[in-house]
């Protein structure tokens, strides 16, 4: 045997960091080692470390790699597991299948570019029944009831989503770069994903899944979600950057079965859809879930938590997230779309239960105002507000706060669906246990709405919350159809023509215990209800 003068500077590299400093070529290009420890090494190393060159890949940047990277990640499965490393160039790729026990690293430096040939991309359908069976069927990067399966590593993965397009009704064309199918034991950390041409990356029915120290731009087309969990169990998403042109981080759930137990924590977020969202899918439901420690920017909205195709919507908490540039800070939705999976009956109305959401800090959000709104005859249940501070732009005019907001039960959910709300801080109808604490708001430009508008609420505590209200305006807060509420602690900073105004004749039980409304330019609530459905005791009141 000869010593190998001809292996690329990138193999002599690989072979030098994985201790292989001296090697030789043996019969059909198998490199082998030339002393005995060596040797010894090599055989160790070659049980858990495959390379696509010795499968035929190029990485040119042109040859189409997909059949080495394969074979090296058959050989890496059924020799027990072990690393497929991809190294020292650009390989081409279009669909391959990675399988039990394989981690796929990439080192730094190195890309994974997707084909720009849909034919290099066979249809493959999941087993699974979910809402989108037989309709994206395409993917770069596929896994399927695979265990200990792992994407690591500084390089990139580029989806090339620039050279495919977007074809109105067709969802065929554009090729996902990962989606991963009733999967155990899954990590993805450290990879940079670019320009998907349509989801980014979905997790679909997996099981214990850890996403860590991604960095992911996703800006070609709109469908390009940064990230997708779906229907999955145990999950934790943390220490990423995501900017996307649809959502950056979203849980849906798409199968029978719930979305659960998933942390998202010390996440940077821009896109120009939900920087964190549950839903829209919701068929199996949502449960265990906490967002926690993110900071987000120029996004439409910051936190969406809807609930629209049936199920449950169960303990989520949202916390301690920055939103800099929103054109909405909180929407929560529970709707009746209904949309079934193919095959099953069409789901009955949801429920949504016991949310939170503390430590919010928002500027620059636009004037449309967050809603929190259930249906008429399906109440969202359990809601706390707490330690939130929002800088709104303001400029609602008297009559926005005089606008009657639609049901809407089967439409699309998302910030702007009613338009400019009638607040310009919190619009909140058909809820039961609604708490406000320690809430402070404020506008830019002058705005003639009250600062919070409650419609069909039972069961209302509202704690500390002192907002901007501008003299055009008739009150700081506006009851319709609200029972068994009691606001204390509250401090205006400007003077509307009274502090509360309630609209109807339903309301009762109201009680407002106190606050320092020396501001308030009339009387403390404007009404018609009789005077034993109002309490008032202890409020500071203009002399």
């Amino acid at each position: 045997m000869q010593k190998n003068n001809n292996l690329s500077n990138s193999r002599r590299k690989f072979l030098e960091k994985v201790g292989l400093s001296s090697v030789i070529v043996g019969t059909g290009g198998t490199v082998l080692a030339n002393e005995s420890s060596n040797a010894e090494k090599f055989k160790n190393l070659r049980k858990s470390v495959w390379d696509p060159y010795d499968y035929g890949a190029k990485a040119d940047g042109s040859t189409i790699d997909t059949k080495a990277i394969q074979a090296a990640i058959d050989a890496c499965n059924s020799n027990g597991g072990g690393k497929v490393i991809l190294y020292g160039g650009t390989f081409v790729s279009g669909t391959f299948i990675l399988k039990s026990n394989v981690c796929l690293h990439v080192e730094p430096g190195t890309t994974l570019l997707a084909s720009k040939d849909i034919n290099d991309y066979p249809d493959i359908t999941p087993s699974l029944l979910y809402l989108y069976t037989y309709r994206f069927t395409r993917y770069l990067i596929y896994a399927e009831k695979a265990e200990n399966i792992s994407i690591t590593g500084s390089g990139t993965i580029d989806g090339r989503g620039r050279d495919f397009e977007r074809i109105k009704g067709e969802d065929k064309n554009r090729p996902y770069i990962l989606r991963f199918s009733e999967c155990k034991n899954v990590m993805v950390r450290d990879i940079t994903f670019l320009d998907s041409a349509r989801w980014l990356q979905h997790y679909l029915a997996c099981e214990d899944v850890n996403i860590d120290g991604i960095k992911v731009i996703a800006l070609t087309h709109v469908n390009s979600d940064g990230l997708d969990v779906d229907s999955c169990n145990k999950v934790r998403i943390s220490n990423s950057y995501i900017e996307s042109r649809d959502d950056a981080i979203v849980l849906k759930a798409t199968a029978m079965q719930p979305c659960k137990n998933v942390t998202v924590s010390n996440c940077v977020l821009r896109s120009k859809a939900n920087a964190l969202k549950l839903g829209t899918e919701s068929n199996g439901g949502f449960e265990n879930i906490v967002f926690t420690a993110c900071a987000v920017y120029d996004t439409r909205e910051a936190i969406s938590l809807e609930m629209v195709d049936g199920a449950k919507f169960d303990r989520v908490t949202v916390s301690n997230i920055v939103i800099h540039n929103a054109k909405s800070a909180i929407f929560i939705r529970l709707g009746n779309r209904a949309r079934p999976i193919p095959g099953l009956e069409i789901p009955g109305k949801g429920s949504m239960s016991n949310i939170i959401v503390d430590n919010i800090q928002g500027t620059e959000i636009s004037n449309l105002g967050c809603s929190i709104t259930g249906l008429p005859e399906q109440i969202i249940e359990n809601v706390r507000l707490s330690n939130i501070h929002l800088q709104f732009k303001g400029g609602g005019t008297r009559e926005n706060a005089k606008k009657e907001i639609p049901e809407k039960p089967e439409a699309y959910p998302a910030s702007f669906m009613y338009g400019i709300l009638p607040a310009y801080g919190f619009f909140c109808r058909h809820l039961r246990n609604l708490n406000f604490h320690n809430i402070s708001i404020s506008y830019e430009n002058e705005d003639a709405r009250p600062a919070l508008y409650c419609e069909n609420i039972q069961g209302l505590n509202i704690d500390s919350f002192n907002a901007d209200i501008s003299p055009e305006a008739n009150a700081v807060f506006v009851f319709n159809n609200v029972k068994d509420s009691l606001i204390r602690g509250c401090r205006p900073t400007g003077n509307s023509k009274s502090f509360l105004e309630i609209t109807d004749s339903g309301s009762e039980n109201i009680s407002l215990f106190s606050n320092d409304l020396s501001k308030v330019q009339g009387d403390i609530v404007s009404s018609n209800l009789p005077g034993d459905k109002i309490t008032t005791g202890e409020n500071v009141i203009k002399k």
